[in-house]
């Protein structure tokens, strides 16, 4: 059966590229990089310059740079590593939409005795501003605003965020998860503004377990693992060398060819786009034309069908979509990014993501045309 895989939001399979230059780690021998004979001082040169092709990325000094097993670890460390070293009453303040990692990670922060505060979005799921100034309070510790959205696509104001931040409260922390927008967006002038910024290795071809939080030097960030005192002390444990060389090739994969490829899966994502809602009676995109969303990103709902019913059928056929986060605890549950945005339920239960990436080619597309509106048209209840 061929397989038409349009999910690169949850998962973009390991790149050949990538996957070579990790071997290419594991042909000698390679020690622990704390170490001093050759195979310890091979690990240390090799994680050392993985780092600095990170930290050219991001726009940062190879010392912000912290080597983290993904983007649910850096944003543990993000939001509970800068309200833990709060010396204050703080509070973190975050986006309606944001992604569970982060959004788990300001509830364990209640938990703790800290306080927290959920900023709303539009109906188009762009963080409210204007709340966001009301909000903002010499208590406030961290404020967590993601590049672009996991679900949606939508592109955040994230410039807008900061000057609000330092305007009204000079003290807080901008804590950003870049992590959908890194394959597209070009992070060290996106995120320039942000104290902390995520990336998560397996969004942009490279392995899975392997991510960054880049921390700026003024930041407080108490280490939520303890240890040998890797990391300068943000993050203990032997670090992964090989996955840290992964994560470096596949954002030089993603700098090198994202002046052609946005413009091309933008143009593929809008005919697939055009081409759904004229085959599919009612549906609609999430997110109207004229909202800033990723190029790789369609969200579309689809009334009368269940969801999982029919990420099933589309399955079955090969074709390859999600329902939305893949980090949720269940697929049936409700999304609190469509809620968020105020999609009626009966219209979210038949929400479906569909994203496109770097290997995405239009026979990709041809074949979802010809697969989604019929398996549609098969599980559609009447209304």
């Amino acid at each position: 059966m061929t397989t038409t895989y349009l999910d690169h939001a949850a998962t973009t399979p390991l790149r050949a590229e990538v996957a070579a230059a990790m071997a290419e780690v594991h042909a000698g021998p390679l020690g622990n990089p704390t170490g001093s004979h050759p195979p310890a001082q091979r690990a240390r040169r090799l994680l050392e310059e993985a780092r600095d092709e990170v930290a050219a990325f991001l726009g940062r000094d190879p010392g912000d740079v912290v080597f983290t097993s993904g983007g649910t670890e850096s944003a543990n460390l993000a939001v509970l590593g800068t309200a833990e070293a709060a010396l204050r009453d703080a509070v973190v303040l975050y986006s309606a939409v944001e992604h569970p990692a982060v959004r788990e990670s300001a509830l364990a922060a209640v938990a703790a005795g800290m306080d927290m505060r959920e900023l709303p979005v539009d109906g188009h799921g762009v963080v409210d501003l204007s709340a966001l100034e009301r909000a903002l309070s010499s208590r406030a510790v961290l404020v967590a605003v993601m590049t672009a959205n996991n679900e949606t696509g939508v592109v955040q104001p994230l410039a807008d965020v900061v000057e609000a931040v330092r305007r009204r409260a000079p003290r807080a922390y901008v804590f950003t998860d870049a992590v959908q927008a890194a394959p597209w967006l070009d992070l060290a002038d996106a995120t320039a503004g942000a104290d902390l910024v995520s990336l998560s290795a397996h969004k942009v071809g490279g392995p899975v377990g392997t991510g960054a939080l880049a921390v700026s030097p003024q930041v407080v960030l108490a280490p939520r693992q303890h240890g040998g005192g890797q990391e300068r002390e943000r993050r203990s444990g032997t670090q992964d060398v090989v996955g840290a060389v992964g994560l470096a090739a596949a954002l030089r994969l993603v700098a090198a060819e994202r002046p052609a490829a946005v413009p091309r899966v933008a143009a593929l994502r809008d005919r697939l786009s055009e081409g759904l809602l004229a085959a599919i009676e009612g549906a609609h995109r999430t997110v109207p034309a004229g909202v800033a969303v990723l190029p790789g990103h369609l969200h579309l709902c689809l009334p009368g069908v269940e969801r999982e019913e029919l990420l099933v059928a589309l399955g079955a056929e090969g074709v390859c979509v999600s329902g939305g986060s893949s980090c949720a605890s269940g697929a049936l549950e409700p999304s609190p990014v469509l809620a968020a945005m105020g999609v009626a339920p009966g219209l979210a239960a038949g929400a479906v993501r569909l994203t496109l990436g770097y290997d995405t080619t239009d026979e990709d597309v041809d074949r979802a045309l010809a697969v989604v509106p019929s398996v549609v048209a098969a599980l559609r209840r009447p209304a």
